[in-house]
């Protein structure tokens, strides 16, 4: 509930027709800050259990960075990060990718996910899915074991998770029809 409250919408940004959900401010308050990550943890707990619990959570940038190295970090496991081209030093894997308004191209490091990791890639929101089947695809490019996504918000009406190849979770979904 403190999370849903927390969360702000902007009309017509970034451009036109688009309604922006603006998460940052939960991260302006410590309780709801908290009550995020905690909400994450306990649906990684419901839905993989102890034996089955990810090795990797996979951030996308940026605002997968604002969560995802703290919930790595709460549940003893690694974090890497998937950025933007050019963004990243030494070798790298790249995919690209079309969004709810745009193109652009994902990337991460060679060796950042070893072969057989189980990996979970969170992010703030599915939109068309398309940032997040990038990052899937990386993932399993490097050998990695891809458990699913992990979301705050679901844009139910784009229709992203039928992009996704693996399971798809939700804390809360928002502008359905």
């Amino acid at each position: 509930m403190n999370i849903s409250k927390a969360i702000r919408h902007f009309e017509d940004f970034p451009k036109p027709g688009i309604l922006f959900e603006d998460i940052l401010p939960l991260f302006s308050t410590p309780s709801v800050h908290k009550d995020l990550i905690r909400a994450y943890e306990l649906q990684i707990q419901h839905v993989f259990g102890g034996e089955n619990k990810p090795d990797v959570i996979v951030g996308l940038d940026a605002r997968g960075f604002l969560f995802g190295p703290t919930l790595a970090l709460n549940l003893g496991i690694g974090f890497v990060a998937v950025r933007k081209e050019n963004k990243l030093p030494g070798p790298v894997e790249t995919a690209k990718y079309e969004k709810e308004y745009g193109t652009d191209v994902f990337a991460i490091q060679k060796g950042a996910i070893q072969s057989g990791q189980k990996v979970l890639i969170v992010d703030d929101l599915i939109a068309t899915g398309g940032s997040a089947s990038a990052a899937g695809q990386l993932v399993k490019n490097a050998g990695g074991n891809l458990l699913g996504y992990m979301f705050i918000i679901e844009l139910t009406k784009l229709g992203g998770r039928q992009k996704l190849d693996g399971p798809v979770y939700t804390l809360l979904e928002s502008q359905a029809e």
